[in-house]
């Protein structure tokens, strides 16, 4: 029986978060609102970024690329799990969509955990090493570090994907989320798991920890440089071209190891389900806002955008 039914078509579904209608109906407007917050907030630090010159610098074209993987990440989740609340009928996932969503998941939450700290070290060297600033961070230094993220995060991703989904399941199941994450999908599975846990954890500490342990050197070096500075507006200007980048990488990291760094057999599909809201929904919706907000540069920059845009609505009426 078990045998007949590992070689039928498997078939996932997601847990709803409330049996109540209701309750259901608002958690799609309040996903909704958050999608749309995070598209439109990062599409608008990209475009910016891009029509103002004055911003083509190694930083920004690094800040420019975390907003367009925020922009890919939320759309490898989001749609789904919309379509998934709003259904008054199980939404089901065939073994191959559910194997494409976790893939981009995988690659695209790597490649930006990855590129957070290409980003530390582009603010280690612009302070720790200002003269030498322009010669160490050239253009072709740039696009060999962002290609590299997305390189490092595609391989990750296809070799998890291709030995998790080689498992057998034995039949339609319901994962125990709102989309297809590695745990909540290798629990599924009708096979002893050991290796593939202990592969995960290993892509987890190469994602994670390393780059965390990396970031967290840079800063060392870099608050080290900003105490010397001797003026109180040379330390804020300083810091406040990190503080941002710092804020961005507690939310990310904090929350992403309270899932993959800790051991399988504790994972709670409870916590992992708020957790995971965080992670897929708040983060990549607040990011924009949090670096709009504490970069006067881009601030500025996108107001004038704002203000050409209503300049050019104001000339099309009239």
């Amino acid at each position: 029986m078990e045998e007949g039914n590992q070689t039928g078509m498997v078939l996932f579904h997601f847990r709803p978060f409330s049996k109540l209608p209701e309750v259901q109906m608002l958690i799609f407007v309040l996903f909704l609102m958050m999608y749309l917050v995070s598209i439109g907030g990062n599409m608008s630090i990209v475009l910016t970024i891009w029509i103002n010159r004055c911003l083509h610098t190694p930083m920004y074209f690094f800040l420019a690329n975390l907003a367009s993987l925020e922009i890919f990440y939320s759309s490898t989740i989001a749609p789904l799990t919309l379509a998934s609340i709003l259904s008054t009928e199980r939404t089901v996932v065939s073994l191959a969509g559910c194997g494409a969503q976790m893939f981009f998941f995988i690659f695209l939450g790597s490649a930006d955990c990855i590129l957070l700290a290409v980003m530390a070290y582009d603010r280690f060297v612009a302070i720790c090493h200002p003269l030498r600033y322009t010669l160490i961070m050239s253009w072709h230094l740039c696009v060999q570090l962002a290609l590299g993220s997305l390189l490092l995060g595609f391989i990750l991703a296809m070799q998890l994907t291709v030995l998790i989904f080689q498992l057998p399941f034995c039949s339609s199941k319901e994962i125990s989320l709102f989309y297809c994450d590695v745990l909540p999908v290798m629990r599924l599975a009708c096979a002893d798991t050991h290796v593939h846990e202990a592969t995960l954890f290993v892509v987890s500490v190469i994602v994670l920890t390393i780059p965390f342990l990396l970031i967290t050197l840079s800063y060392v070096f870099i608050v080290d440089a900003i105490l010397k500075i001797r003026s109180a507006e040379g330390r804020h200007k300083a810091f406040s071209t990190c503080s941002s980048h710092l804020t961005v990488v507690l939310l990310q990291y904090g929350c992403t190891s309270l899932i993959y760094l800790c051991p399988s057999s504790s994972y709670s599909p409870e916590r992992g389900q708020v957790v995971s809201v965080v992670y897929t929904f708040i983060t990549p919706m607040l990011n924009p806002l949090i670096y709009s907000m504490r970069n006067r540069e881009l601030k500025v920059a996108l107001r004038r955008v704002i203000m050409k845009l209503v300049l050019i609505q104001t000339q099309e009426v009239l």
